[in-house]
C-alpha cells in the first residue's frame, strides 16, 4: 500500500510573506486548503503546510538577513482544467507580478502563459489541446 504523503515536497522560503502568500495562493487555485501553520514568537512562520489543486507544499519565512529569491530557472507547472480558469489563475498570479510569456496558443497547448507573481515565484500555465 503506498503512503499517501509525498516523498518529495516543494518548500518555499519567503522574506516575512508567507501566510500572505499562503492565502493569496489558496485563494487563486481550488481546491486548496492551509493545512497548518507554526508561528515563531516573533509571528513569522516557523512551518507551514498547504494544498493547491490536490498537490502538497510547505513554506517558511527565512529568519536572516541574506534574501535567497526566486528565478524563473524554476517553476511551477499547472494544468488547468477550462480557458476560464487558465485565463482567471494568469489574471490573478500577473498582478503585481510580470508576464513572462502572454497568454497564447502554442504548438502542444490549446493555452499557454507563464508569469512570475508578486512573491516572485514563477508559474507554468498550461491548457492541454483537446
Amino acid at each position: 500500500m503506498q503512503n499517501s504523503h509525498p516523498k518529495i515536497t516543494t518548500f518555499f522560503m519567503f522574506s516575512g510573506q508567507a501566510e500572505e502568500a499562503m492565502q493569496f495562493y489558496t485563494s487563486v487555485f481550488k481546491p486548496s486548503d492551509i493545512i497548518s501553520v507554526l508561528h515563531q514568537e516573533n509571528g513569522a512562520v516557523l512551518h507551514a503546510v498547504f494544498t493547491l489543486k490536490g498537490q502538497t507544499f510547505m513554506a517558511i519565512d527565512q529568519n536572516h538577513q541574506n534574501k535567497h529569491p526566486f528565478t524563473p530557472a524554476l517553476s511551477l507547472f499547472v494544468t488547468c482544467d477550462s480557458e476560464v480558469e487558465i485565463h482567471r489563475v494568469f489574471d490573478q498570479l500577473s498582478q503585481e507580478g510580470r508576464i513572462l510569456m502572454p497568454l497564447e496558443a502554442s504548438p502542444v497547448s490549446q493555452q499557454f502563459g507563464w508569469v512570475e507573481d508578486k512573491y516572485g515565484v514563477s508559474w507554468q500555465l498550461n491548457l492541454a489541446k483537446s
